[in-house]
């Protein structure tokens, strides 16, 4: 006998509003998928996807057992962990006074869930280390959205999530040597002490190179050489 059962659920809708589905996954207490069902939604929301997903999922496991759900939908975890006593002692109204959105969709989950011991744990989506479960979810509900049919299996027949490739952290563009330098010259303080020749002595606010051809870090003590900016030795060389 399972002791619980893990399952995910999820909505997809291709231009929110535009044509919907929703899917979940159950598991075992494992968490190795057993069977799967999406189904479509005509034109409809991601937000009717991803709470109806949730409806079905608890219609079809057994209430006896407790329920893990896993969502990528901090909306539909939301409503119904946090908002739903309020709305519910305000007469089905939002703190602003207007109508619950999808309210219909939310008084059946709330049935289902009346009695049962359910978890709900958020999980990003689309992640490269994600979790399975909500990948599968994810990816049976955006074939249903896109064919518009229902679809469902064992773990024979699971749908294969697309791959998630993560994205090459973006490289910092550096400033050229001149802009950098002449940058540091306009930020100079105002209290900066005379360099070689008499020119003033600075810390630099941005680094730069040297017409050495050496680098100089930000908070280098710097100074005018040539007609540019660079180390103080620089300086004294060409005096």
């Amino acid at each position: 006998m399972n002791d619980r059962i893990i399952a995910a659920c999820d909505g997809a809708a291709k231009g929110n509003p535009g044509p919907a589905a929703w899917a979940y996954v159950v598991a075992d207490g494992a968490g190795v998928p057993q069977r799967w069902q999406a189904g479509p939604l005509g034109r409809n929301t991601n937000n009717v996807g991803e709470l109806t997903a949730l409806e079905q999922l608890l219609a079809a496991t057994d209430p006896a057992v407790p329920l893990e759900v896993r969502l990528d939908s901090t909306y539909t975890r939301d409503a119904v962990t946090k908002w739903l006593k309020g709305w519910k002692r305000n007469g089905w109204k939002t703190a602003a006074g207007k109508p619950v959105a999808n309210q219909e969709l939310i008084q059946r989950i709330d049935g289902l869930l009346e009695g049962r011991e359910v978890a709900f744990v958020y999980v990003p989506a689309h992640q490269v280390d994600g979790d399975p479960l909500n990948a599968i979810a994810d990816k049976a509900a955006s074939d249903a959205a896109r064919t518009q049919e229902a679809a469902g299996g064992t773990a024979a027949d699971l749908p294969v999530p697309d791959p998630v490739t993560s994205a090459p952290p973006r490289a910092r563009r550096a400033a050229p040597a001149s802009a950098s330098a002449s940058a540091s010259a306009k930020r100079r303080t105002a209290g900066g002490s005379a360099g070689s020749g008499g020119a003033p002595t600075l810390s630099a606010r941005f680094p730069g190179t040297c017409p050495c051809s050496r680098p100089y870090a930000k908070g280098d003590k710097i100074t005018k050489v040539g007609a540019t900016w660079g180390h103080l030795e620089c300086a004294a060389t060409r005096s």
